[in-house]
């Protein structure tokens, strides 16, 4: 995704598992990199990340 992910679309790297599959590898994006999965932001589970990420995204997005 050289542009980038737009908002509510699913990551083309995620496993079915929902891992990073260019964890450790010099090509995943430094944003990934650099995001912390705080629990703040992410919650206390699966869901919680998703409901919250999901508002941040569309908070944020151009459209």
């Amino acid at each position: 995704m050289p542009a980038g992910k737009p908002a509510g679309e699913r990551c083309l790297h995620l496993s079915v598992e929902h891992l990073c599959q260019l964890f450790g590898d010099p090509r995943r994006p430094q944003v990934c990199g650099d995001f912390d999965a705080d629990p703040e932001v992410c919650g206390d589970s699966r869901e919680d990340a998703i409901r919250l990420l999901g508002w941040l995204e569309q908070a944020t997005s151009a459209a």
